[in-house]
């Protein structure tokens, strides 16, 4: 199965393929140096195979090489950073952390 994550700007979104089909995709919005996620889907004949992780760990690595803070509201994206907290939890604020049951 090929798979790509490319960033859609004009959506605000991350959109991951699968054999050039989309699959789901990562809204986000930007504020100052803060990237928000408010939404993460994923196309339910898709489910199952690890694509909305894969999609989150793309965007957060491109949030970590940006320096960019994260507020994870999507509660997928939380709970992706709360599995991988060595490597994502110091983006988002140790103020907010709570809010996001992090």
């Amino acid at each position: 199965m090929s798979i790509s994550v490319v960033l859609n700007q004009e959506l605000s979104r991350y959109e991951i393929y699968t054999e050039s089909e989309l699959a789901g995709f990562a809204e986000f919005r930007m504020r100052g140096n803060t990237i928000v996620f408010p939404h993460t889907e994923i196309d339910p004949k898709f489910g199952g195979k690890g694509l909305g992780s894969s999609l989150i760990e793309y965007a957060l690595d491109e949030a970590l090489a940006k320096n960019y803070q994260v507020a994870p509201y999507c509660p997928f994206v939380s709970k992706f950073i709360g599995k991988h907290p060595d490597k994502y939890l110091h983006l988002v604020p140790e103020a907010d952390r709570a809010k996001f049951n992090l």
